[in-house]
């Protein structure tokens, strides 16, 4: 059993290592996807003349715009990830604690709360992301890069 947990830190620990080696290409790769969706978004901003504001904006504002709202999405996003994967990681501690003295119904029924409270802050979090760019006129989705 030792071995084995000795063999999967160590794959662990190599695969860390290559997803550190590779973050660079993949960021890259990233930017330039971010950078075509810009565009295209530009290009159907100017064509359809949704949002009065952003239509009224010269090119270099509006990329700026467009391009500071995708940078906020993404680490907005990235912070809510973290805060749920904490969650997560509380709801289960929880969970535990219940089950040292309800038994495997607390265990199930904690579980069940955390998962309903996750799932409220995952919403509220989300929306509260979205809500000042769809203010401005700026379409989330067309944004957001994978």
């Amino acid at each position: 059993m030792i071995i084995l947990i000795g063999i999967m830190l160590a794959v662990g620990l190599v695969a860390l290592g290559v997803n550190y080696l590779f973050r660079g290409r993949r960021e890259a790769k990233r930017e330039e996807q971010l950078e075509q969706r810009v565009t295209a978004y530009m290009q159907t901003i100017r064509r359809e003349g949704g949002s009065p504001e952003l239509a009224a904006m010269t090119d270099p504002e509006l990329r700026d715009v467009l391009f500071s709202s995708a940078r906020n999405l993404r680490i907005q996003s990235e912070r809510k990830w973290f805060l749920l994967l904490g969650g997560c990681v509380v709801a289960f501690f929880s969970a535990i604690m219940v089950a040292t003295q309800d038994g495997t119904r607390g265990f199930g029924i904690a579980l069940l709360i955390g998962a309903i409270v996750l799932y409220g802050i995952n919403e509220f979090l989300g929306r509260r992301m979205r809500e000042p760019l769809a203010a401005r006129g700026i379409d989330v989705e067309r944004l957001r890069v994978e």
